[in-house]
């Protein structure tokens, strides 16, 4: 029973949040370098980095310059805060670090190929369906050859939710009741998947960006499950597949 596939990409089939966690913590050290003497706590500025960062996303989607820009602006309310002026060395320095994210080696999670091509080998459709710019993505797409398994099947979108999902599935066809969507974010891969009636696994990241933590208030219309490695995904479908076929004959 060939089935559509979606995957998530970043933290899904390959690592991102690691870097960017590398990156913040230099950015803390930076910030409190500049602000030693005004009593700012690393944790204090690490919550205002996560909530201008986040603001950012929900105002303009996953454009690459929200990420540097975020600490751009926690260095200005720092500032204003507490009277010490700014510098624009300090900020060329920031904003240099914040896009240094983005030049970071591109690294796959345990199982990704053997689970691709076990999928692909079964006869299923894989699709690629990320968040972010068009060409950093293609660059870990390109480094990581995943054309191999999901050649033009590729939707990279600068917004993530239930309307780019449902334009997806619309203009692609598919068949919801054999589409399944893969990915780590509760926000924007399972609620969209849930939300558009298709089955979805949510695979557990080795650490969560507080952004894709929100709760699930939809009944899923077919198959949901919580996964922890690569390599369960493909018995966990065909076991779906199989359980569904059998109650179907009954």
């Amino acid at each position: 029973m060939k089935q559509n596939i979606l995957f998530d990409l970043d933290d899904t089939l390959i690592y991102c949040n690691r870097y960017f966690y590398f990156v913040i913590d230099q950015f803390i050290d930076s910030m409190t370098d500049y602000f030693r003497g005004f009593e700012l706590s690393p944790e204090i500025i690490r919550n205002k980095q996560t909530e201008i960062d986040i603001a950012r996303v929900h105002a303009i989607g996953f454009k690459s310059d929200h990420f540097p820009q975020s600490f751009i602006d926690t260095y200005r309310h720092f500032s204003d805060f507490v009277g010490r002026a700014t510098s624009v060395v300090e900020e060329d320095m920031l904003w240099k670090l914040g896009r240094s994210v983005y030049e970071h080696e591109v690294e796959p999670y345990p199982y990704m190929e053997e689970t691709l091509h076990s999928l692909a080998s079964s006869g299923h459709e894989l699709h690629l369906y990320t968040g972010g710019e068009l060409l950093i993505q293609q660059r870990k797409i390109e480094k990581m050859q995943l054309q191999r398994y999901f050649g033009n099947r590729i939707y990279i979108r600068s917004h993530k939710n239930n309307e780019a999902m449902e334009n997806i599935l619309q203009e692609g066809g598919f068949d919801r009741s054999s589409t399944w969507m893969i990915g780590n974010s509760i926000r924007t891969d399972v609620v969209p998947a849930l939300t558009s009636g298709i089955h979805a696994i949510h695979m557990k990241a080795d650490s969560e960006w507080v952004y894709n933590i929100v709760g699930i208030d939809i009944v899923p219309k077919g198959a949901f499950y919580t996964l922890n490695q690569l390599n369960e995904i493909p018995d966990t479908i065909h076991s779906y597949l199989f359980e569904r076929s059998s109650n179907s004959m009954i």
